[in-house]
């Protein structure tokens, strides 16, 4: 009986998986089963809901559920320069790469509520290249996305992200990046000047063209090998020949259909540059 009840639960999440395809476009199917599974439980029980099932009429007809279930499967831990080793590496030995362009694309692919961007942006101000670099930074979240446009944060956490911009090789002093009001602190105009913030789904968009530098940081770990793929597939035909590309500390490109179309950059900070096989 138990066998058979967790047989039916698989045909309901699939059930569900196909009709948010049909209906909004997002292909979830491919996503780790551990983790898809966890977050459909979770919402299952906000809901108030016995069964899958019952969550697939509120999908199709209440948008408002579908955002809720959208945040539910949307990856929002992130932090300034968090992992600060790895924009020391940046700064240190990507941006002198960097420099021989006339001039400098980025992509933070999944960049929830921005803090990222704002991150490379500063590293990108600090060397002296910010006015010839441009910043996309995406996501699928778009109630993420609203956060990071108007890069506006609580005043709690700025400590947590000066002491890891000083980690990071920070050049200054981080209270010149933002501006403290009451309890928020808004991050500086000319660093959200140059980035644009967009909608981009992974799950079905295509490539952005000519990238130097591409930060995918721990967004690979939730989809299965397949999607993986994919999503290396689209990373690699974004960037320039000889680009980079940054991953998470628990990602790699290992086994991937890519591998070989990369060289190691910095292993231990999971920095890889595309090979020129031309």
């Amino acid at each position: 009986m138990e066998k058979e009840g967790k047989q039916l639960e698989i045909f309901e999440i699939d059930c569900l998986l196909e009709a948010i395809l049909l209906r909004y476009g997002y292909d979830f199917r491919n996503y780790a089963k551990a983790s898809l599974k966890r977050r459909i439980h979770n919402r299952l029980m906000l809901s108030n809901l016995d069964h899958v099932s019952e969550m697939i009429p509120k999908i199709l007809y209440e948008e408002g559920y579908f955002s809720d279930f959208l945040g539910d499967m949307s990856i929002t831990v992130t932090e300034m320069f968090r992992n600060p080793a790895v924009f020391k590496c940046i700064r240190q030995q990507v941006v002198a790469k960097l420099r021989t362009y006339s001039r400098i694309n980025i992509w933070n692919v999944g960049c929830a509520t921005g803090e990222e961007a704002y991150s490379i942006a500063i590293i990108l101000e600090e060397e002296g290249l910010l006015d010839k670099a441009h910043i996309y930074a995406t996501d699928y979240d778009n109630e993420a996305l609203s956060v990071a446009k108007k890069g506006i944060y609580p005043v709690s956490v700025m400590q947590k992200y000066t002491d890891n911009y000083l980690k990071a090789g920070g050049l200054g002093s981080f209270s010149d990046y933002y501006q403290a009001r009451y309890e928020v602190a808004k991050m500086k105009s000319n660093l959200g000047d140059k980035i644009t913030f967009a909608h981009h789904n992974l799950m079905r968009d295509g490539s952005f063209a000519e990238m130097h530098l591409i930060l995918c940081r721990n967004v690979l770990i939730y989809f299965n090998q397949t999607l993986q793929n994919s999503v290396l597939s689209l990373l690699r035909d974004s960037l320039v020949h000889r680009g980079f590309l940054v991953l998470g500390d628990k990602e790699t490109l290992s086994f991937s259909s890519v591998e070989d179309e990369f060289e190691a950059f910095d292993m231990e900070k999971r920095v890889y540059r595309k090979k020129n096989l031309t």
